[in-house]
């Protein structure tokens, strides 16, 4: 997994202690990658990935609380929620709501809009590829980031599993009434959990996020409930500017920088 796929939850965080049954509860301290990396933790990513991929019309939600750490080691959490209607390959809309911000984005396959609500600003720009190029574009070229990212990068190359320091089923737990199992990776600087629902379609139903680069440890989580029969119309996905709305142009990173 890219470092970028792991962006969904940084908004977040509580830890759920494992399992006392948890596989891994039994192995000694691993002695090198092979030991540590369960193939069978990694197969389940796979499995989940197979099953986002499959998914072509949802809607999807998800409740963030993140951690803010202050000079002194003092800890502030924060929340937000988002809410993704997607219609694949190509449109999309998303909503991102906190207490800071609220920002909404619109793609229809021909043209995607960044709108701003309480500015009322918007800017729109063409785009003709899939809904993951876009997520792509938009990162890298305008510094906009899309929220559970995670769920169009999962199950394609662009999301490699071969980079883990360890990788472990740590048993199982309930997320809202889903049965969900529990596994724990570990890469670079990064420790992080996922919970995804048992049964014959696999869906990440919590991520865990903690990072090692910080002595604070922070966490974020996100929990993600699934609409996969959605009642929404074709045309959420065309953004029609409301009264007094303001077009601006998108501005691209290297310009803002200059």
């Amino acid at each position: 997994m890219k470092k970028r796929a792991l962006s969904i939850a940084m908004l977040a965080a509580t830890l759920i202690a494992p399992h006392v049954g948890a596989q891994t509860a039994s192995a000694p301290a691993a002695s090198s990658e092979a030991v540590a990396v369960d193939p069978a933790a990694v197969d389940a990513l796979h499995k989940m990935g197979t099953a986002l991929q499959s998914l072509k019309r949802f809607s999807v939600t998800t409740q963030l609380t993140g951690e803010r750490v202050l000079e002194d080691g003092q800890k502030l959490q924060h929340t937000a929620t988002a809410v993704l209607d997607v219609d694949r390959p190509n449109r999309i809309r998303a909503i991102m709501t906190s207490a800071r911000s609220h920002r909404e984005i619109v793609f229809d396959g021909k043209n995607v809009t960044l709108y701003t609500p309480a500015q009322k600003y918007y800017a729109t720009t063409a785009f003709t590829g899939n809904i993951q190029a876009l997520i792509d574009k938009l990162g890298e070229r305008y510094g906009v980031e899309v929220p559970l990212a995670d769920l169009f990068v999962w199950g394609t190359p662009q999301a490699p599993n071969d980079q883990f320091e360890s990788a472990m089923f740590a048993g199982q737990d309930y997320v809202g009434y889903d049965l969900c199992d529990h596994y724990a990776f570990r890469q670079k600087n990064v420790d992080w959990q996922i919970w995804i629902t048992t049964g014959e379609q696999p869906l990440p139903r919590k991520i865990v996020i903690t990072r090692r680069d910080d002595d604070a440890r922070p966490q974020s989580v996100s929990v993600i409930d699934w609409t996969l029969h959605p009642d929404f119309k074709d045309t959420i996905f065309t953004f029609k500017p409301p009264s007094g709305a303001k077009k601006i142009d998108f501005v691209p990173v290297a310009a803002k920088k200059g």
